[in-house]
């Protein structure tokens, strides 16, 4: 599959055409295993929900209170009862642990998937390089709005994301960037256009090939 390379300044690149390996841009999108992989990455960005202590899990004496009865007051069995401080919580939170595991050849399918599918739609778009004459958020965005991306972009560079743009882009809404080791499928499929560099579409092709 090839495609045109792109330039931020608007003049030409150097090589016109980039050639995307079909076995990561070109495979055929599946609702199911796309469905799958966010599933699962939604899920792992939970935290574990701490659980409290109930009755029979605090640390406080088990003997009976008080005597039964000419006390005066209620008959209490042990200082571990939730109306008294320090005892158990009564109908407590429960220990939830949402670390769900997915097989690493569906997680690698479904982020083939979510860039073929970007590829397929014509929203895929390539850039020689992510450097800026003018590293500021306001030239950075008439120049933006000019090549149409539409309303989100996710951006994704080498390595590392070049500082000049980062810097640039941080202000604003319809742009976000993160290097290509941070590529997933939940970020790709929410924003409107996918940007890849040449750095980045050789990092994303190694990752599958390695």
């Amino acid at each position: 599959m090839k495609i045109k390379v792109q330039s931020l300044s608007g003049a030409d690149a150097k090589a016109k055409d980039i050639e995307l390996n079909d076995a990561v841009f070109g495979v055929e999108p599946r609702a199911d295993i796309l469905h799958r992989v966010v599933t699962w990455q939604l899920h792992n960005r939970r935290g574990t929900a701490r659980p409290t202590r109930e009755r029979s899990e605090v640390s406080r004496t088990g003997k009976k209170f008080g005597r039964q009865k000419g006390g005066g007051t209620a008959r209490h069995g042990d200082r571990r009862a939730p109306i008294f401080i320090g005892g158990g919580k009564a109908h407590g939170a429960r220990l939830r642990d949402f670390d769900n595991s997915l097989n690493k050849k569906v997680r690698a399918l479904g982020l083939k998937m979510a860039l073929s599918s970007h590829a397929a739609a014509g929203s895929l778009v390539v850039l020689d390089t992510l450097e800026l004459s003018d590293a500021k958020t306001k030239a950075l965005k008439g120049d933006w709005a000019k090549m149409g991306f539409g309303k989100t972009a996710l951006v994704i560079d080498g390595d590392m994301v070049e500082n000049g743009f980062a810097l640039a882009a941080r202000n604003l809404r319809e742009i976000n960037v993160m290097p290509a080791v941070g590529a997933n499928v939940y970020d790709i499929l929410k924003h409107d256009t996918l940007v890849l560099t040449r750095a980045a579409v050789e990092k994303l092709e190694a990752r599958f090939n390695g």
